[in-house]
């Protein structure tokens, strides 16, 4: 707080450092690079495992690229994503602290229509609109909750400071958190918990309140687990963790897409076999759904162990650039609205990893490679406006 204050005097005396220099509005251009760096090579890996040879097997990437309806549609989402961005920096930042309740409630509003939406997979929690494409709800409400969480939280030296300020924060968190609940997204759900839990402890919660929380949700977990093994719950989030903890005693049913995760990404060894390889496991669905969830699986079969860490440094030095980022953005509400986005990715990137090589449950959530613009955006918000 003290280097914060510093600062703040510095720019009413008018005195321009370096570091004051760090702190302008601007576009960031090393973020931006970055994620599109990795938005580009999510593109290849999904043109990579949704591969297929009845439509040739030399062709260019481009072709390669077109060949996939899946790999297609993240190209389009990239070659439009600057277009969203130059509208997003151009809202006035005030506009958007103060009307950020907007964004939240028209986001609920799709949660509950998404809650009426027929299941998929069990899961209510996507929104047809036509053309057999659909959106989930979900994914876009954890930008309204980081956006009413920094909000509510800049507002206040500390968070939970009070009872009505602590309700307030467990309303803004809780209503989003069980209207997906309902939906059966629980993975996103866990997504929330993150964000809530890291935008707090940067928030400069109170040490007791985290290791609280903390408590409270281990507990709660386990209580869960305890309550469903007793009563012999046939839920497929039970038989989710039991694959996990025992996937060979399971390997007909919830352990056969960890073990065959495993295996895919071991068989690429240091290397990997290559990209569009016929008879490869990625080209023969060998992993169910590995262009979406599992897309990793194709990854580490395709490019190997090299591969695979040469992305994780990637993701390092994307979280590393929002942190830096948070650090010299004197405004408590963009620096909250930047840790959030952090927490976003850094959940997203531990959980689906972790549940490819088996370290996790399986929970159905994506790794964010073809990035989109809201989530691109976020993170470049500055002190007054928006660039």
């Amino acid at each position: 707080m003290e280097l914060l204050k510093s600062r703040l005097r510095r720019h009413s005396s008018g005195t321009i450092t370096s570091e004051d220099r760090k702190t302008r509005a601007h576009l960031d251009i090393p973020l931006i690079i970055i994620t599109y760096a990795l938005a580009l090579f999510g593109v290849y890996c999904i043109a990579i495992a949704t591969f297929n040879p009845d439509k040739g097997t030399d062709l260019s990437f481009l072709n390669y690229v077109m060949n996939s309806n899946s790999a297609s549609w993240q190209a389009v989402f990239c070659l439009a994503s600057p277009l969203i961005i130059a509208f997003i920096c151009n809202i006035p930042y005030e506009l958007l602290r103060s009307q950020s309740w907007l964004v939240y409630a028209g986001i609920i509003f799709l949660l509950l229509l998404a809650v009426a939406s027929d299941a998929i997979s069990g899961v209510s929690a996507w929104i047809p609109i036509g053309r057999g494409r659909t959106i989930q709800p979900a994914e876009f409400i954890k930008i309204g909750i980081i956006l009413m969480l920094a909000r509510s939280f800049a507002n206040t030296e500390k968070p939970f400071a009070t009872l009505r300020n602590a309700a307030q924060n467990l309303m803004l968190f809780g209503l989003p958190v069980g209207i997906t609940l309902l939906q059966g997204e629980v993975g996103s759900v866990l997504v929330m918990c993150a964000i809530f839990y890291i935008m707090l402890y940067f928030a400069d919660a109170e040490p007791w309140l985290l290791i609280s929380i903390a408590i409270l949700a281990i507990v709660g977990v386990a209580a869960l687990f305890g309550y469903m093994m007793v009563s012999g719950s046939t839920s497929f989030r039970l038989q989710r963790i039991l694959s996990f903890l025992n996937p060979q005693a399971y390997r007909q049913s919830g352990g056969y897409q960890i073990l065959n995760s495993q295996l895919s990404i071991g068989s690429g060894g240091e290397k990997g076999i290559g990209t569009f390889v016929v008879g490869s496991l990625s080209q023969l669905n060998y992993v169910p759904e590995d262009w979406t969830d599992f897309i990793f699986s194709a990854i580490g079969e395709a490019f190997g162990f090299r591969g695979c860490m040469i992305l994780i440094i990637g993701y390092i030095a994307l979280l590393m650039r929002l942190f830096y980022l948070a650090y010299y953005t004197i405004d408590r509400y963009g620096r909250l609205i930047i840790f959030g986005v952090m927490a976003m990715f850094f959940a997203h990137i531990i959980e689906n990893i972790g549940m490819t090589i088996g370290l996790l449950p399986i929970t159905g959530i994506p790794l964010p490679l073809s990035v989109t613009a809201d989530q691109i955006s976020l993170p470049i918000w500055q002190e007054s406006h928006l660039c």
